[in-house]
């Protein structure tokens, strides 16, 4: 099984890779056609949701997450 890693964007989406399984609120899969690599939404302005569509370079979505030190 390979690594599966999260990565949070700056002012972007999530990108995830490896090993992973999206569900939806009803726990059923969402069918990700074989992708290793996607970007989930952060800014809620997608039009292809959960997936990332670009949609956060027009609507001034901000956000810089940084691992804390302690």
């Amino acid at each position: 099984m390979s690594e599966t890693k999260i990565q949070l964007r700056d002012n972007g989406p999530i990108l995830v890779s490896g090993t992973f399984v999206i569900q939806d609120g009803e726990g059923n899969q969402i069918d990700l056609g074989g992708k290793t690599s996607i970007a989930l939404c952060r800014c809620g302005h997608t039009g292809n949701s959960p997936f990332c569509d670009g949609a956060h370079k027009t609507c001034e979505f901000a956000a810089l997450n940084r691992a804390s030190s302690t």
